[in-house]
């Protein structure tokens, strides 16, 4: 695949504009503290300063084609007007207010939303500010769930290899642990029960024997579905969960939803689990909650789970309460993204994506070194043996003029919904071009 003559033109910008830089590392930038990073040794990072659609634009007059939206955020691209006027408007009458013994319009509106698009009933809704901590909550639910029941014994979490749900302590516990990120906190975690997923019928029969030996400790299984997202962009059948739905009904246990990154249209159905046609006792939403905006994020339980809180005794209430929850301002952004998924096009636009991420990138799969090449909605993998410095990979990208940040072995796009064609050939034109350079 031959690069664009715009793209030509970026690629070539870049590299002059970037060899200033050349011999600088994160460590030269004074007071930050970068994630995911090794400051001696990774190189000095870019600077942005404005946003628009698909685009980023750099300290240095750059511009770069955004490929990843923000960690997957971005679902309507940056700067979308419809969500800058909500915000502008909150703003100016209330950007925050505690929520402890007190309520508010935005907060009041989106969970009613959030109530009629989920699936089921799926109806109460617990704000707090990220993923990671919404999933804290929803594990904090299901072991008080089955203890206001009386039910005791049932604290632990089953959760399956390739999986991730964040980087606190509590959800370290629950990913996997050659995963790599959380390897040195082994001695201080939680210890839980780590699982294959149940992808076939042998698979399928040593969950069942788990489960026998250990299902009555415990409280919850959680998952990702259909994406094991930070664990290398995996990616496994609806009928996944139809079996995972079956063994929780079957042994009495709740089943946790991990949609931070599948919610909202990333995989071509407003939820991941629609595509199963099952209802989870409790998911857990962030991300493209407020359009990669604002930092929202929402725990949302089942009537039955909810009603297993309700008591004259104090104790079984849920004691858990974020100082921003349900900020004023995040949940208005959120009711602006939720009117856009009504008044636009986004469902037909995945699937624009989705074909022409399949057409695309299907040139990498005859490249030396690639080990696979899938595509499920507006998510786009080009899976690699291995790769020796990702960071080779991520400058190159820069100087195509593109955002892309491989992690692990792979190599992936998560776009905004709304990226033009151009842009997004932009992106697997520089993934063909860096692939075959680097080889």
């Amino acid at each position: 695949m031959d690069l664009p003559p715009a793209m030509r033109e970026n690629a070539g910008m870049s590299c002059k504009s970037s060899s200033a830089g050349a011999n600088r590392s994160a460590a030269d930038l004074p007071h930050l503290w970068l994630p995911y990073t090794q400051m001696q040794t990774a190189p000095f990072p870019v600077e942005a300063i404005r946003t628009s659609g698909s685009r980023i634009t750099l300290s240095d007059g750059r511009e770069l084609v955004d490929g990843v939206a923000a960690w997957w955020t971005a679902c309507h691209g940056y700067s979308h007007p419809h969500i800058q006027q909500a915000l502008v408007r909150q703003a100016s009458d209330m950007p925050h207010v505690m929520f402890g013994g007190m309520v508010h319009e935005p907060a009041r509106r989106l969970a009613a939303r959030l109530a009629e698009l989920l699936p089921g009933d799926l109806e109460r809704t617990f704000f707090t500010d990220s993923g990671s901590v919404a999933m804290e909550v929803a594990v904090k639910m299901a072991v008080q769930y089955h203890i206001n029941r009386g039910t005791h014994g049932r604290t632990k979490m089953l959760s399956f290899r390739g999986g991730y749900h964040g980087d606190t302590l509590g959800m370290m516990s629950i990913c996997d642990p050659e995963e790599g990120m959380h390897s040195l906190f082994a001695g201080v975690l939680p210890r839980q029960i780590l699982a294959d997923l149940p992808v076939d019928d042998d698979s399928t029969a040593r969950l069942e024997a788990l489960m026998d030996a250990e299902g009555h400790t415990v409280a919850a299984i959680v998952t990702e579905p259909l994406v094991q997202g930070a664990g290398g962009m995996l990616f496994h059948s609806p009928d996944v969960l139809q079996r995972l739905r079956r063994i929780c009904d079957r042994y009495g246990i709740l089943l946790i939803l991990d949609e931070i990154f599948t919610g909202f249209g990333r995989t071509g159905t407003m939820f991941a689990c629609e595509q199963a046609e099952i209802v989870p006792d409790i998911i857990a939403l962030s991300k493209a909650l407020t359009g990669g905006t604002m930092a929202l994020a929402a725990t949302v339980a089942r009537r039955g789970v909810f009603e297993a809180f309700l008591s004259t005794e104090t104790g079984k209430a849920l004691m858990h309460g974020p100082t921003f929850m349900a900020n004023p301002l995040a949940c208005a952004v959120a009711n602006a993204s939720l009117d856009l998924f009504e008044q636009e096009p986004r469902l037909e636009q995945v699937a624009r994506i989705s074909a022409q991420l399949q057409r695309e990138l299907e040139p990498c799969r005859g490249l030396p070194g690639v080990k696979d090449v899938r595509v499920l909605g507006a998510i786009g993998v080009v899976e690699l043996e291995n790769i020796a410095d990702p960071d080779v990979l991520r400058r190159a990208f820069v100087n195509q003029g593109t955002w892309i940040r491989p992690f692990r072995n792979i190599v992936y796009l998560t776009p905004a919904f709304t990226i033009s064609e151009e842009d997004l050939s932009l992106l697997t034109a520089s993934i063909v071009t860096v692939l075959r350079n680097n080889a």
